[in-house]
């Protein structure tokens, strides 16, 4: 398509209209091509922008407009109700200098721009003037609202009193709240430092005046500053005076407060200053200060480098120095190190008392704690106590732990003489631990000595008691070679009593990845003692034995049973097994792995007896393979060196009228499939009594000595049609393409000597030169010869029974032939039936083309 340039053409005007709401201005042109000629009826896209002080000035504003030109090729716009770019159009100052209107133009209402003009904006009009310049009535006064913006580094409005009154006064009369009287704000998100919004001077001399003063008549504030990060109310002493002075009669002096900052900071930044940087005192009996936190903060928090970061001191032996009380569930006293040398908290004790002492005074629950050591708080490690006496020639107890409860051993809580616990579910700690070092193996030298001395209860009780826990309640480990548990019972009990009421073992013999033991051996050395050495026995629905080498590379078996024996008889084996009731099985032997590979059942002999012999003496099958994937039910096969049968089927009894082989399936796939992949030898070899009667060779040809016989009655050829298959039927008369090689069409004309056959409607031979597995897409069988139900019609007159046959003007459609017309070749055949209706139909015919 030819390329065609756009140009502006005639700038007829640009009309400016203001309005207080909404604001804006009209834009008229008039688009041309590049020939002149005006583009009438399109689509335009303009972007506009504000420049100021020249053609090529600061952009000020810029908006993207899109209209369409009328039958004059005029476009009419309205300059701030587009879509704006950059810039506010209503924040522009028109007043402030000249302006300049810059237009893009694309013709075809696009972004890209190719036309282009700059023109100064000559006047600003009175309503947009009026709102910037305002407006001033007669008698000095201003129209209210009044606002104006003006670049100017001196005063710009000043109101001198000299007088007793004030120089400028505000007054607001509402209820609303945050509203101001007279209000000072610096726009500027950076302006210079010690910038004021409002400032008050007072140049006089005299001992009471003020800067500026601020009242309030109710409960609020006199004086309020607020700021997100400098200072809201700011006072300074440069002298020995005082920056900020707060005092109250009855109410409080100085209140300090912040939402997310610090409420009072108070700091002395010279290091020569030796003064208290905070000074409290009071002369009657309240507490000097007063610290209270509601939530999780600290109430006084001091930090010192040598000094001391809190000290009390008192001469009183009713008092205390320091003096922590606890009302809730908090500390009374904390104390907190850092240090790896020295205590947070240290009792030292310089005569006959204690060094620390806690003790319980009034509590009667049973929850309080005399002494409590912890730790573990943020990930601390250590010890949360620990006793050690240091001088070896100190006789007594390093620990001594009494008491005179009656106990509740289960409960770590209640009463014993000492509990112990370890609560970390992560923990690998004990919570006892207990340790002897000699070279005897004497009664009684152990790491823990437990003895039972009445006529009841256990010399040791070992519990594991969370229901949900997989921890042991004893384990015994030896690293010598003496035996981890040596247990013997010198009556009639039994050295081990073991039982489980869950789901586990109640005995579990195991051996490590590098032993060589034995997870179990039970021997009987008493030749007299004729009880077995193993008994298995369940009354539940277990199984009595399980034996599994879970060894992925093991080649061992779980289970080894052998015989030795000369007889065959019923029930010799190696393994026997039994079903005694009405169901379950002899024998089961299951592969339960999905990617295994293995044999559910391996049978081999060496002999001359068979792998496996199976006999069912009911009505049930010998032998029942099925598959649930895409292997096969029953595999035989012979390995490369064998000369035996793969299978072999045979039916002894004569009167025995079932099929010895029968093959059934209900799925898309071949019943049967052989697949030859010898040198030599036929496909398949069928015999009656011994004799070879039908054979199938290795390229696929069949031989039958008793002829064939095919569900069709005639015979035909797999052709490519012109067009598409679905305008093809049977019974249509085809005819040689002259369009394509070794393809068909419907017949259109009488006598044509192009007919070569009908399309078949169930061939009984079908020939191709296509592979046997083709699907032969986009083909139809035509007939060449045989029985075919072919279309017909009356175009040559009633048809008779021998009728010659010849195509028609009808497409596809045969009619009898006038025998005196008739050339070689066009003759599809002879009709088999009579034929006397008037629309087409179809009747047998003899197809043989001549």
């Amino acid at each position: 398509m030819k390329k065609i340039l756009f140009a502006a053409g005639l700038l007829l005007g640009t009309h400016l209209a203001f309005a207080q709401a909404p604001e804006k201005m009209s834009y008229q042109a008039i688009i041309r091509n590049t020939t002149g000629q005006v583009l009438q009826n399109q689509s335009i896209g303009v972007r506009v922008s504000i420049l100021q002080g020249s053609p090529a000035g600061t952009v000020v504003y810029s908006e993207r407009l899109t209209g369409s030109t009328n039958t004059n090729g005029l476009i009419t716009m309205e300059i701030g109700t587009g879509t704006v770019l950059s810039g506010t159009f209503n924040a522009i100052n028109w007043p402030t200098g000249s302006y300049y209107l810059k237009t893009e133009t694309d013709p075809t209402g696009g972004t890209t721009y190719t036309i282009t003009g700059t023109s100064q904006l000559l006047s600003v009009p009175y309503a947009m003037f009026a709102k910037s310049a305002g407006a001033v009535s007669g008698g000095g006064t201003f129209t209210i609202p009044y606002t104006n913006t003006v670049n100017n580094a001196g005063t710009l409005f000043s109101l001198t009193n000299d007088g007793d009154g004030t120089s400028l006064e505000g007054n607001n009369t509402t209820t609303t709240s945050s509203i101001a009287a007279v209000r000072g704000a610096v726009t500027n998100t950076a302006p210079g430092g010690f910038s004021s919004a409002v400032r008050g001077i007072n140049n006089g001399t005299g001992g009471l005046g003020i800067g500026a003063w601020g009242s309030q008549a109710g409960s609020g504030w006199g004086v309020y500053g607020v700021t997100p990060a400098g200072l809201g109310v700011y006072g300074n002493s440069s002298a020995a005076g005082t920056g900020v002075y707060a005092n109250s009669t009855s109410g409080t002096g100085l209140t300090a407060t912040s939402t997310n900052g610090i409420g009072a900071s108070i700091s002395i930044f010279n290091n020569a200053n030796n003064n208290n940087v905070l000074n409290a005192n009071t002369v009657g009996n309240g507490t000097v200060i007063n610290v209270s936190s509601t939530g999780s903060g600290t109430g006084v928090f001091s930090s010192t480098g040598s000094g001391f970061g809190v000290q009390g001191v008192t001469s009183q032996q009713t008092s205390a120095g320091i003096v922590g009380d606890n009302n809730g569930n908090g500390e009374a006293v904390v104390g907190r190190t850092t240090s790896g040398i020295a205590g947070a908290v240290v009792g030292r004790n310089d005569g006959a008392g204690y060094g620390v002492r806690g003790f319980l005074a009034t509590n009667t629950s049973g929850t309080g704690v005399g002494v409590f050591g912890q730790v573990g708080i943020n990930g601390s490690t250590g010890r949360a106590g620990r006793f050690e006496n240091t001088n070896s020639s100190n006789d007594r107890n390093t620990f001594e732990v009494e008491s005179n409860s009656t106990g509740n051993i289960p409960d770590n809580t209640l009463g014993n003489v000492s509990s112990f616990l370890s609560n970390n579910t992560n923990s690998v700690s004990a919570a006892v631990r207990g340790e002897t070092k000699t070279i005897f193996g004497n009664f009684g030298a152990a790491g823990i000595f437990g003895v039972a001395s009445g006529t009841g209860g256990f010399g040791g009780l070992f519990y594991s008691s969370n229901v949900s826990g997989n921890g042991r309640a004893l384990v015994a480990l030896t690293d010598g070679n003496g035996d981890a548990i040596v247990a013997n019972a010198g009556k009639d009990g039994d050295a081990i009593e073991a039982n489980v009421d869950g789901a586990g073992r109640a005995i579990y013999g195991w051996t490590p990845t590098f032993s060589l033991g034995k997870p179990a051996e039970f021997q009987n050395f008493n030749t007299s003692n004729t009880n077995a050495v193993v008994t298995a026995k369940t009354v539940g629905n277990g199984m009595g034995g399980d034996f599994f080498v879970d060894n992925t590379n093991g080649t061992s078996a779980a289970l080894h049973g052998k015989v030795n024996s000369i007889f065959a008889n019923f029930g010799t084996a190696g393994v026997y097994g039994e079903s005694v009731g009405t169901g379950g099985y002899g024998g089961l032997f299951y592969s339960s792995n999905v990617s295994g590979n293995g044999p559910a059942l391996l049978a081999l002999t060496e002999g001359a007896g068979n792998g496996i012999t199976a006999n069912a003496g009911g009505n049930g099958d010998g032998v029942e393979a099925t598959v649930d994937g895409t292997g096969s039910a029953i595999y035989g096969w012979i390995p490369n060196f064998g000369t035996g049968r793969a299978g072999y089927f045979r039916n002894f009894n004569n009167s025995n009228g079932q099929p010895v082989v029968q093959i059934t399936t209900t799925g898309t796939g071949s019943t049967l499939l052989i697949n030859h992949q010898g040198p030599s030898g036929s496909i398949a070899t069928y015999q009656s009594a011994s004799s070879n009667v039908a054979r199938i060779d290795k390229t696929g040809k069949g031989f039958f000595n008793g002829g064939t016989q095919n569900s069709g009655a005639d015979v035909a050829e797999a052709f490519d049609v012109e067009g598409n298959t679905s305008e093809y039927e049977p019974g249509d008369i085809l005819i040689i393409s002259t369009d394509s090689d070794r393809t068909v069409e419907k017949s259109s004309k009488p006598y044509s000597n192009l007919v070569a056959g009908v399309y078949a409607t169930k061939p009984g031979v079908l020939l191709t030169e296509e592979n046997i597995d083709s699907e032969l897409i986009g083909k139809v069988p035509m007939g060449v010869i045989g029985v075919i139900p072919t279309k017909v019609c009356l175009e040559g007159g009633k048809i008779k029974r021998g009728d010659l046959l010849v195509t028609s003007s009808k497409s596809g459609v045969a009619m009898k032939a006038n025998p005196k017309k008739v050339k070689i070749g066009q003759v599809i055949g002879k009709a088999l039936q009579d034929y006397d209706q008037n629309e087409i139909g179809k009747i047998k015919v003899l197809v043989n083309i001549k």
